[in-house]
Formats: C-alpha cells, sequence, structure tokens
C-alpha cells in the first residue's frame, strides 16, 4: 500500500492547521511553509471543508481553522477521506470486489491482517499525538536542512 502525495499533503496540512488551531490559516503561507504547491493544496481544502474538517474564514483576514480540537483528529479520519479505505487489496474494505476466492485464499488472511494492523496505528494517532512528537523531535533531532522539504516530497 502507498499513501498518495494527496494523503501525505493532506495531513501535513492538517497540522499546520492545527499548530494554530485559535488562529486563521492562510492556505498561501501553508502552501510557502511546506514548499507545497498552492493550487494542489486549494484541491486538498476543498475537500477537507466538504467534509467538515476545517472551516473558511472569508475576507482580507481569512484563510481556515480546524472545526474541532487537533485531539478529535486521527490519521486514519484524514487518510480515509482523501485515501478512501486502507485495504491493500481490492477484495477487502468497504468497497470490496467480491472474489470467489474468497473463503479459501490464503493470502487474503494475510492482507487483512496487514489492513487491520495499519487500521490500529493510524486510528490511535491524534492530530495532537503528532504535535507532541513535533515539539519532542525539535529538542532532540538535528535542524531541519532548508531544502528537506523538496527532497522529501516524494516520500513524506
Amino acid at each position: 500500500m502507498k499513501i498518495s502525495t494527496k494523503g501525505r499533503y493532506a495531513l501535513r496540512l492538517m497540522m499546520e492547521f492545527a499548530r494554530q488551531p485559535e488562529q486563521v490559516t492562510r492556505l498561501k503561507d501553508a502552501a510557502a511553509k511546506q514548499e507545497l504547491s498552492e493550487k494542489y493544496l486549494e484541491q486538498i481544502v476543498a475537500v477537507l471543508s466538504k467534509a467538515g474538517f476545517v472551516k473558511s474564514i472569508r475576507g482580507a483576514q481569512g484563510g481556515y481553522l480546524l472545526t474541532r480540537a487537533p485531539k478529535d483528529y486521527s490519521v486514519g479520519d484524514i487518510l480515509r477521506l482523501t485515501e478512501g479505505n486502507m485495504a491493500p487489496v481490492v477484495c477487502l474494505g468497504q468497497d470490496s470486489v467480491a472474489c470467489d476466492l474468497a473463503e479459501r485464499c490464503v493470502s487474503r488472511s494475510v492482507f487483512s491482517r496487514i489492513e487491520s494492523a495499519v487500521n490500529e496505528v493510524i486510528d490511535h494517532i491524534t492530530l495532537a499525538d503528532l504535535l507532541q512528537e513535533e515539539q519532542t523531535l525539535a529538542t532532540t533531532a538535528a535542524p531541519v536542512p532548508e531544502d528537506a522539504h523538496r527532497r522529501c516530497q516524494g516520500g513524506h
């Protein structure tokens, strides 16, 4: 299973909103800070807004706000919204395709366990948890190189 840029960027964008949950965050500022395309983030924020994850504030000082506290958004919520179900194969998950071999397919049980493990992880990590981890890393990890976001675009 590979998470697309849409899912990865949605998580990064939600983290930008979560860093200052009481303040409006302009998409332009989030795009600049994350070194991402503002146009692409506009598409993602439309999905987040339609789902009620964020609300739009209009005007000169407008931007976006989370509609709930960071602790109330799981990574699973965000990824499922942008990626669909997290099943590693088409014969599992909400939108599964019927398979005549399902009852006697040994590999299906392996993929089912993979799906369960992934869901267990992503459903128990919240934006608040990620903010906490980010603070811990800020005090223990080496400084982030200036071009880190560009080099990381394909993987994180």
